[in-house]
């Protein structure tokens, strides 16, 4: 008795753990702590060969199943009407008005309240219909034809979002819900799948519809709930009492859910969401808009396929196919020779595409791409960037082969693979790289040379022989009076600022140099730290893998950068030449007691009511540690307009994260 009261006492203990991690993104103990706990749990089942049916141990995926079992649903699960543009969304309203107005012309003495609106994200994965016997979690099934799906309990058990058991427990009641896929979960698992998944759609149906659970368990899904099909003994009064319902019974209720009166505002909030979308861990392909009123809907009851009362508002497709015509190779800074394949035109996201990035060797042959030319392919635009091939439309390799280079595409030299990576190692004379290079030095961030620009690079690398930074500054007047272009104040005027650049500190140099994998958070964090370029340039790999922001991999690509002999020549020359890249004199002064005192902080996204360095300055001087990536050693996560992967990360692994630019302010200041 003493054991199986510890074993209820460990699974609800950790199913509460998981709660708040999985449901509430408020972890409240650490990954280790959790994990003690758990091999506690494990143990205790396997001396006393009993497993609780809410056990957290039942998520890892249990044996391979023989086939489906049809699951007929308590009650139906009705499709969407849609509405492609708002002017179709605005004919559902006038619809709805109607259909009220009409119904308090024959009900004087009861009539319907006006129609308020609640505005929901229309998530991209599968839906799933739960099942709960007195609280106890007893079938899931997919949507099937509406009303019978097919049995995926096993599956679904594998999703830790997915209460196992819920405080409601008067009866049977069923949960509807998406399953889905997270974007920064499905970039992890295809760095590691022997064959990686096209779309995180995908992914998450073809891991619910897997006859094998481990795999379901595998591709970490996840699970948002909206909507109470059936329930024995309880009623709503609207759509607020009854997503407070799911919330109160552990259920993950995406937190991007509005309400309104007017129907004005609905409109503003869809391109709300529209202009925030890919910002977005997960796919969405468009938002839901429900009268809220459980009246209204009653009364404006069904069609033969849709409900009256909601309507999914479409926008344009992130993700489409076209046809890949054919591949190029560019070369970058550092060496790096990269892909860039060019596809049939098509329209995706408001925009026509006609250039896609593969990023690398390695992901052309991840991605079943080899010999894909002249097929279909998926493509996926999110953040206004260049957007990427996901994979082939079919599995076969029916296509063109995509020939990898052996010679730099540019200069002729022999490529070295490293990793998925192809590279030129010709630094003196591979023209792209010298002229990325140069660019690099100059700019803002960097050395801020004045008026200059990669055309200027160009030129005086083809027509003065400026291969490296250092050349600049031996560049006279005499020099580039010659030039085209160039008359005696366009020279005058980059000499000026060529002398000015001298004087940039020890954090401006160390990021104009471009060492492979490192950021301006992390040079100037090295610049601070170390406050001289020769003691940066002496640090080995174990003194800077003890700093923060700096890992194993970060650490060797700063050592490897200094021990080039053309590296320290070139760094030697400038010195010579007068640049002094000087670090600060003494550490800065820092407060101690403000709220970012000991934190360690990442800046992303865009900020209005002040730049992003501006934030770092500030933050910094309040005693934080500013860093340019997210790892468990953050300890907080300040994300701007359209934050990204950075955001994603720090909400998948628990992290604090400040969204409101005014609360930021506030903090700032206190």
């Amino acid at each position: 008795m003493d054991k199986m009261f510890t074993m209820e006492e460990l699974v609800a203990e950790l199913n509460q753990y998981n709660y708040h991690y999985y449901t509430l993104d408020a972890p409240l103990v650490s990954d280790k702590e959790y994990d003690a706990l758990y091999d506690k749990l494990v143990a205790l089942e396997a001396e006393s060969g009993i497993v609780l049916p809410h056990s957290p141990t039942q998520r890892v995926g249990g044996e391979l199943l023989k086939g489906f079992t049809p699951h007929r649903h308590l009650a139906p699960l009705w499709s969407l009407d849609k509405a492609q543009n708002i002017e179709q969304l605005r004919t559902w309203n006038t619809r709805v008005l109607k259909l009220v107005n009409d119904y308090n012309t024959k009900n004087p003495d009861n009539p319907l309240p006006e129609p308020c609106y609640a505005v929901e994200l229309k998530f991209d994965g599968l839906t799933l219909n739960l099942t709960y016997r007195d609280g106890v979690l007893v079938q899931a099934a997919t949507r099937g034809n509406g009303v019978t799906g097919e049995g995926i309990l096993a599956q679904v058990k594998t999703i830790k979002s997915v209460p196992l058991n819920i405080p409601f427990k008067e009866g049977m009641i069923e949960v509807q819900g998406e399953g889905i896929m997270n974007l920064s979960v499905l970039a992890d698992y295809n760095t590691r799948a022997a064959e990686p998944l096209k779309n995180a759609r995908n992914g998450a149906a073809g891991a619910l519809r897997n006859l094998n659970p481990k795999t379901t368990a595998e591709r970490r899904l996840n699970a948002y709930f909206y909507n109470v099909g059936y329930a024995e003994g309880v009623q709503f009064a609207d759509h607020q009492e009854m997503m407070e319902f799911l919330r109160n019974n552990r259920f993950k209720v995406n937190p991007y859910l509005n309400y309104f009166s007017n129907f004005d505002d609905v409109t503003e909030q869809l391109a709300e969401i529209e202009e925030n979308r890919s910002g977005l861990d997960y796919l969405i392909d468009g938002a839901v808009i429900k009268v809220t009123d459980f009246r209204i809907r009653e009364a404006l009851g069904y069609t033969d396929k849709f409900p009256r009362w909601a309507v999914a508002y479409k926008f344009e497709a992130e993700e489409t196919t076209t046809i890949l015509e054919s591949v190029s190779w560019n070369v970058g800074r550092t060496g790096k020779v990269t892909p860039l394949a060019r596809v049939e035109p098509v329209e995706l996201a408001g925009v026509t595409v006609q250039n896609c990035t593969l990023n690398n060797v390695g992901d052309i042959e991840r991605k079943n791409l080899k010999f894909a030319l002249g097929t279909r392919v998926f493509i996926r635009r999110s953040n206004d960037v260049i957007p990427e091939i996901l994979g082939k439309v079919t599995e076969e390799s029916d296509g063109g082969e995509i020939v990898f280079p052996e010679q730099c595409p540019a200069c002729g030299f022999p490529l070295e693979m490293r990793g998925a990576h192809l590279f030129c190692n010709n630094k003196l004379d591979c023209k792209p790289q010298i002229v990325s290079r140069i660019t690099h030095f100059a700019s803002r961030d960097a050395m801020d040379i004045e008026t200059f620009s990669e055309k200027t690079a160009a030129q005086l690398h083809e027509e003065l022989g400026v291969r490296e930074p250092a050349d600049l500054y031996e560049l006279t007047s005499e020099q580039l009076v010659k030039l085209e272009r160039f008359g005696e104040r366009k020279a005058a005027n980059l000499l000026k600022a060529l002398e000015e650049s001298k004087g940039r500190d020890l954090a401006s140099f160390l990021f104009a140099l471009g060492i492979p994998n490192t950021g301006k958070a992390t040079t100037r964090m090295l610049a601070d730290h170390y406050r001289s370029l020769e003691a940066v340039m002496s640090a080995t790999a174990e003194e800077l893998a003890e700093l923060p922001d700096i890992g194993g991999i970060v650490a060797e690509s700063i050592v490897n950068y200094f021990a080039d002999p053309f590296v320290v020549v070139s760094i030697n020359r400038m010195l010579a030449l007068g640049v002094e890249a000087k670090g600060p004199e003494a550490p800065r002064e820092v407060a101690t007691d403000s709220f970012f005192s000991g934190k360690t902080v990442v800046l992303t996204g865009t900020l209005h009511k002040m730049t992003r360095d501006e934030a770092a300055e500030r933050l910094e001087a309040l005693g934080a540690k500013v860093s340019g990536s997210v790892s468990k050693k953050t300890d907080l996560v300040i994300a701007g307009e359209k934050a990204g992967s950075k955001l994603a990360k720090a909400q998948q692994l628990g992290i604090q994260v400040i969204e409101d630019e005014d609360e930021l302010i506030r903090l700032l200041e206190m």
